[in-house]
Protein backbone atom coordinates (compact mmCIF):
# COMPACT_ATOMS: atom_id res chain seq x y z
CA UNK A 1 0.00 0.00 0.00
CA UNK A 2 0.95 3.68 -0.84
CA UNK A 3 2.66 5.82 2.36
CA UNK A 4 0.23 8.83 2.17
CA UNK A 5 1.19 11.77 4.37
CA UNK A 6 -1.30 12.92 7.34
CA UNK A 7 -1.63 16.62 5.22
CA UNK A 8 -3.49 14.47 2.45
CA UNK A 9 -6.07 12.58 5.58
CA UNK A 10 -6.71 15.97 6.39
CA UNK A 11 -7.49 17.24 3.07
CA UNK A 12 -9.79 14.34 2.05
CA UNK A 13 -11.46 15.00 5.25
CA UNK A 14 -12.03 18.30 4.48
CA UNK A 15 -13.07 17.65 1.10
CA UNK A 16 -15.58 14.99 1.81
CA UNK A 17 -17.59 17.28 4.34
CA UNK A 18 -17.13 20.37 1.84
CA UNK A 19 -19.44 17.94 -0.69
CA UNK A 20 -21.87 16.77 1.67
CA UNK A 21 -20.44 13.40 2.31
CA UNK A 22 -19.77 11.65 5.76
CA UNK A 23 -16.01 11.24 6.24
CA UNK A 24 -15.88 7.55 7.28
CA UNK A 25 -12.74 5.14 7.70
CA UNK A 26 -13.60 3.39 4.46
CA UNK A 27 -14.25 6.19 2.51
CA UNK A 28 -10.93 8.02 3.40
CA UNK A 29 -9.58 4.65 2.54
CA UNK A 30 -11.32 4.40 -0.75
CA UNK A 31 -10.24 7.76 -1.74
CA UNK A 32 -6.31 7.88 -0.40
CA UNK A 33 -6.50 3.98 -2.10
CA UNK A 34 -4.97 2.84 1.41
CA UNK A 35 -6.13 -0.34 2.97
CA UNK A 36 -9.28 0.41 6.52
CA UNK A 37 -6.41 -1.10 8.72
CA UNK A 38 -3.84 1.83 7.70
CA UNK A 39 -6.45 4.75 7.36
CA UNK A 40 -7.80 3.50 11.00
CA UNK A 41 -4.19 3.97 12.83
CA UNK A 42 -3.26 6.91 10.70
CA UNK A 43 -6.25 8.35 12.42
CA UNK A 44 -6.13 7.37 15.89
CA UNK A 45 -2.57 9.24 15.34
CA UNK A 46 -4.54 11.99 14.37
CA UNK A 47 -6.85 12.09 17.07
CA UNK A 48 -3.90 11.70 19.64
CA UNK A 49 -2.14 15.01 17.77
CA UNK A 50 -5.33 17.15 18.07
CA UNK A 51 -6.03 16.88 14.47
CA UNK A 52 -9.15 15.32 14.28
CA UNK A 53 -12.15 14.17 16.27
CA UNK A 54 -12.47 9.96 16.21
CA UNK A 55 -14.79 7.29 17.09
CA UNK A 56 -14.80 4.14 15.68
CA UNK A 57 -18.04 3.53 13.39
CA UNK A 58 -18.92 7.12 13.99
CA UNK A 59 -16.74 8.87 11.10
CA UNK A 60 -14.02 11.35 11.47
CA UNK A 61 -14.44 15.31 11.88
CA UNK A 62 -11.82 17.94 12.05
CA UNK A 63 -10.19 19.80 14.86
CA UNK A 64 -9.90 24.10 14.78
CA UNK A 65 -6.01 22.52 14.53
CA UNK A 66 -6.76 20.12 11.92
CA UNK A 67 -9.10 22.80 9.72
CA UNK A 68 -6.50 25.54 9.80
CA UNK A 69 -3.38 22.25 8.32
CA UNK A 70 -6.10 21.38 5.86
CA UNK A 71 -6.96 24.79 4.78
CA UNK A 72 -3.02 25.41 4.22
CA UNK A 73 -2.99 22.58 2.08
CA UNK A 74 -5.37 23.25 0.30
CA UNK A 75 -4.36 26.94 -0.31
CA UNK A 76 -1.20 25.69 -1.79
CA UNK A 77 -3.12 23.10 -4.06
CA UNK A 78 -5.13 25.69 -5.44
CA UNK A 79 -2.50 28.02 -6.32
CA UNK A 80 -0.42 25.94 -7.55
CA UNK A 81 -3.38 24.73 -10.34
CA UNK A 82 -4.15 28.06 -10.90
CA UNK A 83 -0.61 28.57 -11.82
CA UNK A 84 -0.10 26.09 -13.89
CA UNK A 85 -2.85 26.68 -15.98
CA UNK A 86 -2.14 30.11 -16.26
CA UNK A 87 1.32 30.86 -16.49
CA UNK A 88 2.32 27.58 -17.53
CA UNK A 89 -0.33 27.08 -19.93
CA UNK A 90 -1.15 23.35 -18.70
CA UNK A 91 -4.56 21.72 -19.94
CA UNK A 92 -7.46 21.51 -17.35
CA UNK A 93 -7.39 17.82 -17.08
CA UNK A 94 -3.18 17.70 -16.23
CA UNK A 95 -2.56 20.45 -13.62
CA UNK A 96 -4.14 18.53 -10.29
CA UNK A 97 -1.93 15.67 -10.46
CA UNK A 98 1.64 18.24 -10.66
CA UNK A 99 -0.05 20.21 -7.76
CA UNK A 100 -0.41 16.91 -5.53
CA UNK A 101 2.99 16.51 -5.90
CA UNK A 102 3.80 20.69 -6.07
CA UNK A 103 1.83 21.28 -2.33
CA UNK A 104 3.76 19.02 -0.03
CA UNK A 105 6.51 20.84 -1.51
CA UNK A 106 6.02 24.35 -1.39
CA UNK A 107 7.21 26.92 0.96
CA UNK A 108 5.08 29.73 2.55
CA UNK A 109 7.00 32.17 1.22
CA UNK A 110 7.14 30.70 -1.91
CA UNK A 111 2.99 30.60 -2.54
CA UNK A 112 2.76 33.64 -0.91
CA UNK A 113 4.57 34.98 -4.04
CA UNK A 114 2.44 32.87 -6.57
CA UNK A 115 -0.49 34.27 -4.77
CA UNK A 116 1.04 37.76 -4.95
CA UNK A 117 1.49 37.61 -8.81
CA UNK A 118 -1.59 35.95 -9.74
CA UNK A 119 -3.12 38.80 -7.57
CA UNK A 120 -4.86 37.04 -5.00
CA UNK A 121 -7.58 34.92 -7.11
CA UNK A 122 -10.64 33.44 -5.28
CA UNK A 123 -10.87 30.06 -7.14
CA UNK A 124 -8.86 27.89 -8.65
CA UNK A 125 -9.15 26.40 -12.39
CA UNK A 126 -12.49 24.05 -11.54
CA UNK A 127 -13.88 26.40 -9.58
CA UNK A 128 -12.76 25.47 -5.98
CA UNK A 129 -12.41 28.37 -3.50
CA UNK A 130 -8.77 29.38 -2.71
CA UNK A 131 -8.57 29.62 1.15
CA UNK A 132 -6.53 33.26 1.49
CA UNK A 133 -2.91 33.34 4.44
CA UNK A 134 -5.04 33.12 7.14
CA UNK A 135 -7.34 30.53 5.80
CA UNK A 136 -10.66 32.39 5.18
CA UNK A 137 -12.44 31.21 2.29
CA UNK A 138 -14.07 33.42 -0.23
CA UNK A 139 -17.95 33.80 -0.53
CA UNK A 140 -19.44 31.44 -2.34
CA UNK A 141 -23.17 31.98 -3.70
CA UNK A 142 -25.40 28.60 -3.04
CA UNK A 143 -24.89 25.50 -5.57
CA UNK A 144 -26.52 22.15 -5.69
CA UNK A 145 -24.66 19.03 -6.98
CA UNK A 146 -25.67 18.02 -10.62
CA UNK A 147 -27.79 14.83 -9.47
CA UNK A 148 -30.25 17.26 -7.44
CA UNK A 149 -31.28 19.30 -10.40
CA UNK A 150 -34.58 19.17 -11.92
CA UNK A 151 -36.24 18.56 -15.45
CA UNK A 152 -36.64 21.46 -17.63
CA UNK A 153 -34.28 23.70 -15.66
CA UNK A 154 -31.16 25.57 -16.69
CA UNK A 155 -28.21 25.66 -14.56
CA UNK A 156 -24.60 27.04 -15.40
CA UNK A 157 -21.54 25.07 -14.00
CA UNK A 158 -19.56 26.65 -10.75
CA UNK A 159 -17.84 23.73 -9.97
CA UNK A 160 -16.57 20.52 -11.19
CA UNK A 161 -14.74 17.64 -8.92
CA UNK A 162 -10.93 17.64 -10.14
CA UNK A 163 -9.48 14.35 -8.61
CA UNK A 164 -9.84 12.18 -11.78
CA UNK A 165 -7.70 13.71 -14.93
CA UNK A 166 -10.09 11.61 -17.14
CA UNK A 167 -12.97 12.95 -16.30
CA UNK A 168 -11.81 16.07 -15.97
CA UNK A 169 -11.02 15.02 -19.87
CA UNK A 170 -14.44 14.10 -20.62
CA UNK A 171 -15.96 17.57 -19.16
CA UNK A 172 -13.76 19.27 -21.55
CA UNK A 173 -14.59 17.37 -24.63
CA UNK A 174 -18.33 17.36 -24.00
CA UNK A 175 -18.23 21.26 -23.11
CA UNK A 176 -18.75 21.08 -19.36
CA UNK A 177 -16.42 23.75 -18.27
CA UNK A 178 -17.01 26.78 -15.94
CA UNK A 179 -19.82 29.32 -16.08
CA UNK A 180 -21.09 27.46 -19.17
CA UNK A 181 -24.52 26.70 -19.33
CA UNK A 182 -27.08 23.72 -20.31
CA UNK A 183 -30.50 22.27 -20.15
CA UNK A 184 -31.45 19.35 -17.90
CA UNK A 185 -33.86 17.36 -20.22
CA UNK A 186 -34.31 14.30 -18.54
CA UNK A 187 -33.71 12.30 -15.46
CA UNK A 188 -34.76 8.85 -15.56
CA UNK A 189 -35.97 7.30 -12.43
CA UNK A 190 -34.68 3.85 -13.15
CA UNK A 191 -30.88 4.50 -12.72
CA UNK A 192 -31.05 8.40 -11.77
CA UNK A 193 -29.49 8.80 -15.47
CA UNK A 194 -29.62 12.51 -16.63
CA UNK A 195 -30.16 13.86 -20.31
CA UNK A 196 -28.58 17.15 -20.38
CA UNK A 197 -28.20 19.53 -23.71
CA UNK A 198 -25.50 22.52 -24.17
CA UNK A 199 -24.01 23.55 -27.48
CA UNK A 200 -22.02 21.34 -27.74
CA UNK A 201 -25.11 18.57 -28.04
CA UNK A 202 -26.59 16.13 -25.74
CA UNK A 203 -25.11 14.02 -23.67
CA UNK A 204 -26.68 11.50 -21.10
CA UNK A 205 -24.54 11.55 -17.48
CA UNK A 206 -24.21 8.74 -15.15
CA UNK A 207 -25.21 9.51 -11.08
CA UNK A 208 -21.55 8.52 -11.07
CA UNK A 209 -20.87 11.67 -13.16
CA UNK A 210 -23.04 13.61 -12.14
CA UNK A 211 -22.28 14.00 -8.29
CA UNK A 212 -18.97 15.57 -9.78
CA UNK A 213 -21.04 18.74 -11.25
CA UNK A 214 -21.59 21.91 -8.90
CA UNK A 215 -24.01 24.18 -10.84
CA UNK A 216 -26.50 26.75 -10.01
CA UNK A 217 -29.85 27.43 -11.62
CA UNK A 218 -29.99 30.38 -14.02
CA UNK A 219 -33.26 32.05 -13.76
CA UNK A 220 -35.32 32.20 -16.60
Amino acid sequence: MPTVSKEDYLKTIYQRIEEGEQASTSSIARTLKVSNAAATDMLKKLSLQGFVNYKKYKGVSLTAKGRKEALSLLRRHRLWELFLMKVLKLKWDEVHKEAELLEHKTSEKLIDKIDQYLNHPKFDPHGAPIPDKRGVLPKEKKFIRLDAAKENKIYTIVKVNDKDDELIRYFAEIGFKLNTKFEVKKIFNIDGTITVKNKKGQFNLSPVVAKNIFVREVRK
